[in-house]
């Protein structure tokens, strides 16, 4: 492994996403206020928003790895560690949630643990089925998703923000468009229909297939909450509305 990893935007001609996730603020009790006016002035002055001066020294980019496992160990729990392991991990995140946005889910970049046991599916009536069985395979990663804090996910992104901001400058996007791909990424995963009725499938050579042409043509994220099943779709939605929610109201 390469001691930098070099990590490109899945698809460069796509105009991302522009949006404003607010920052926090660490105001000093003996600091001067702004008047109102002249906060709304700054406001409508600043094209792009500025990385915020906080009270903790960040690592360098190419440097910061332990510090991530660190405070994450110090936020959450065991489970997520085991994510952890790769090198470059803000550059990864920046990378995998450029795809997150666009509906992919690339397992190269972040590699999150492969669903557990076999696929199954039946046939019945000269239909293939999915075996409802098929659920369980992604249970211990919903599990890790369901156990962290996602107020706690949020303020570890504004404490980590400048970085994050520069990890995705080399990728080619301002700060705007980085918050626009944060939220993007989370809207597609509260787009994706819950069916909780049997999910018909057809096979092309080895490859298994939606039977209904309108779940076929969803993105592949969410193509791939829907072999998670109805239950893990709706807890993991749960958790990008907290953690939007956290976002947004700092």
């Amino acid at each position: 492994i390469p001691e930098q990893t070099v990590l490109e935007p899945v698809s460069p001609a796509m105009a991302p996403p522009t949006a404003h996730i607010p920052q926090q603020t660490e105001v000093s009790a003996n600091a001067p206020q702004e008047s109102d006016q002249a906060a709304e002035v700054a406001v409508e002055a600043q094209a792009e928003p500025v990385v915020t001066a906080t009270a903790h020294r960040l690592p360098e980019l190419d440097s910061s790895d332990d510090y991530v496992r660190g405070v994450i160990a110090e936020q959450s729990n065991n489970k997520i560690t085991q994510w952890l392991k790769p090198d470059d991990l803000i550059r990864r995140s920046a990378s995998f949630m450029d795809g997150l946005a666009r509906g992919t889910v690339s397992e190269k970049v972040f590699p999150l643990g492969v669903a557990e046991g076999k696929f199954t599916t039946h046939r019945q009536d000269g239909n293939i089925w999915l075996n409802a069985g098929n659920y369980e395979r992604y249970n211990s990663v919903v599990d890790v998703l369901l156990s962290i804090d996602m107020q706690q996910m949020a303020n570890f992104f504004h404490k980590i923000r400048p970085l994050l901001e520069l990890a995705f400058s080399e990728l080619g996007y301002r700060p705007r468009q980085m918050d626009g791909i944060i939220l993007q990424t989370i809207d597609n995963i509260l787009a994706t229909p819950v069916i909780v009725e049997p999910l018909a499938l057809t096979r092309d050579s080895v490859t298994y297939k939606f039977a209904d042409k309108k779940l076929e043509e969803l993105m592949p994220l969410q193509k791939q909450l829907l072999r998670a099943g109805p239950e893990n779709t709706r807890r993991i939605q749960q958790q990008a509305k907290a953690l939007r929610d956290a976002l947004l109201n700092p």
